[in-house]
């Protein structure tokens, strides 16, 4: 449970607070080698044929060898842990990110979909909008300041880095390699948000002369005179350039950016705070379907003819609020995971249910400018196709939002189990069951007990997790067996996530090995060419737990054309989860796969129930 070390002095300046406290965490470890091949074949057990393994068990036989590959290479990344702050970190960045390909959109930044807002019309979209960026200026305070508290994990502090990193920044597209640009820091710091309605681009002061952030009334005032502006719905989507294929992309910016105007618009954007997007209402859809709705808008802005235009997708951090109350918001995920993103959220909206203080002063406010674009007949161009490619993903992203409402975190702890075990347990009974065998898993884990730490995989299918979902509908075995290896299986789960967090997990080592062998020019190793290691890292269950204070839930697009995106919340009587698939898929559907981790969860209860703890 993160819990603050400082008592929250959002007034007080704390210079230098942060530098000492990140000093003061370890570094990331460089796991021993033989142990990481030791749990990599374990790892690969329950997802390969035993043919495979003994061929896998070669490879892996031949590059531990005293003197050999494995061990030049492990030597190569101590090397490189002594010299950096952190070994894995900016080989992450790069490779996970900035040199991914596909657009961002959809492949990788996640949503966030809010409690719907109860107001109906723009006046409350405004006043809501408004208190919002009260909210958010008001942690921008606690970020600049540095009194932000620390959180902890296990009694362990953690790095505090991604929230230096989340405001004032922006991904920049590159023919091979993006980049990321922060004016969070410096001089030249941001004071302005930039707000988009009706695809039209505003910069908004939020800050007076004197340094003091503008009253949501005063903000409300602005933002009115951007809605009255900006009437117009027959504007270009200059936006939607940014949900293009980045190497398009970058081609695309290189042209829009030869024009000065062009220019100053982009860096306005690239510089702000945070961008607010004002959407026109979802398409009227029915109670059931809402939420899904809602995730679809988040995530891509459900097309060219709806808000998908509204957006500059290389921001960082992008909130949406609709004119019919839908709410939430989309972020680009280089600089940060999922849990900053969650604090920074639970700290608004606990903000925007302050009541007001008083009325506000009236100040004259000069007009927000709007950021104007020159569109020639080439950019024009580029519009359309990035309209035809993104509408082709809307039409392909399945998602299917699920509350369960049966019960929540309480009951696996009652029964002193895990949660997140238990939900990841109950994924891989809801997959065996739909397909008859297990496949590779991904959950994320937080490496943040390290100095500028980001994730590790905990690998969800196991030796253990297999045994139990063969056994589940098994006639041959009694429930107490069942509930015995339902126990074991959880238990094996939490192992790994300890490991996993301690920095000992394999995945991260393993790519630093092959990255290592990159870097010194040799050649791959035979271990990284073979169909296991392709085996392992095809992810067709990409999963996270993104718990929150607030009753929302987080979601992303699968990481595998075949795949599965799976991201919940458990709060304590009910868990949010979403789920992705892609439609051009014929074997994956989200709607199919909530209603078997639907009926994976009850029986595991039902299970559990049944049988009284053994003791194991």
């Amino acid at each position: 449970r993160p819990c603050g070390l400082l008592k929250q002095t959002a007034l007080n300046k704390l210079v230098g607070r942060f530098q000492l406290h990140q000093e003061a965490l370890p570094h990331l470890p460089v796991p021993p080698l033989q142990q990481t091949l030791d749990r990599y074949l374990l790892a690969l057990q329950p997802i390969i044929s035993p043919e495979e393994l003994s061929h896998t068990q070669a490879l892996v036989a031949e590059f531990r060898k005293p003197g050999g590959v494995g061990e030049r290479l492990q030597k190569g990344l101590e090397r490189r842990a002594r010299k950096t702050e952190n070994w894995l970190s900016d080989w992450w960045l790069k490779t996970a990110y900035l040199e991914y390909r596909l657009p961002v959109v959809v492949h990788s930044s996640p949503g966030v979909v809010l409690p719907k807002q109860d107001f109906l019309d723009r006046q409350g979209q405004l006043r809501f909008a408004a208190k919002l960026i009260e909210g958010i200026l008001d942690f921008k305070t606690m970020i600049d300041n540095e009194t932000l508290p620390v959180e902890y994990m296990g009694g362990k502090p953690l790095c505090m880095n991604q929230y230096y990193q989340i405001l004032s920044s922006c991904r920049i597209p590159g023919p091979k390699r993006d980049s990321i640009v922060n004016y969070a820091k410096g001089k030249k710091q941001s004071r302005h948000i930039t707000v988009v309605h009706n695809f039209q681009f505003f910069e908004l002061d939020v800050y007076h002369s004197d340094g003091s952030p503008l009253t949501a009334d005063q903000l409300f005032i602005q933002l009115e005179k951007i809605w009255n502006t900006s009437l117009q719905t027959n504007k270009e989507p200059i936006g939607i350039l940014t949900t293009n294929h980045r190497n398009s992309w970058a081609k695309a910016y290189n042209n829009l950016l030869k024009d000065k105007t062009n220019k100053e618009s982009v860096r306005s954007i690239e510089k702000s705070i945070c961008t607010v997007c004002l959407d026109a209402p979802m398409p009227r859809v029915s109670e059931d379907v809402y939420k899904s709705r809602v995730a679809a808008q988040m995530l891509h802005g459900g097309g060219s003819r709806l808000n998908s235009g509204n957006r500059w997708f290389d921001k960082t951090l992008q909130f949406i609020v609709a004119e019919d109350g839908s709410c939430g918001l989309v972020y680009e995920h280089a600089p940060s995971e999922g849990p900053p993103i969650i604090a920074l959220l639970d700290h608004i909206v606990e903000f925007t249910k302050k009541p007001e203080m008083g009325k506000s002063p009236t100040v004259h406010l000069p007009m927000p400018k709007k950021l104007r674009f020159n569109i020639t007949p080439e950019i024009k161009n580029d519009i359309e196709k990035a309209k035809q490619n993104l509408n082709i993903m809307v039409e392909d992203l399945d998602i299917k939002v699920m509350v369960f409402h049966q019960f929540g975190k309480g009951f696996p702890k009652s029964e002193k189990i895990s949660p997140d075990a238990f939900i990841q347990l109950a994924l891989q009974l809801a997959y065996y069951r739909m397909y008859g065998h297990a496949c590779a898993t991904y959950e994320s884990a937080s490496l943040r007990m390290f100095r500028l730490g980001r994730t590790d995989t905990i690998r969800s299918t196991s030796v253990d997790s297999l045994k139990f979902v063969q056994s589940m509908d098994s006639p041959d075995k009694s429930d107490q067996e069942k509930a015995d290896l339902l126990r074991k299986a959880t238990q094996a789960h939490r192992e790994y996530t300890d490991m996993a967090i301690r920095g000992n997990a394999i995945d991260r080592h393993l790519l630093g090995l092959k990255l290592q062998a990159i870097e010194d020019l040799v050649s791959v190793p035979e271990l990284f060419m073979d169909t296991a290691y392709a085996v392992a890292m095809h992810f067709n269950l990409s999963t996270s737990q993104v718990p929150a204070k607030t009753d929302c839930v987080m979601c992303f697009g699968p990481v595998v054309p075949d795949g599965y995106g799976v991201c919940y919340n458990p709060m304590e009587e009910h868990i949010n989860f979403a789920i992705s698939a892609f439609n051009s898929c014929a074997d994956t559907n989200a709607a199919r796969m909530a209603h078997y981790l639907e009926k994976a969860l009850l029986d595991m209860r039902i299970l559990l129930q049944a049988a009284p703890k053994s003791k194991l």
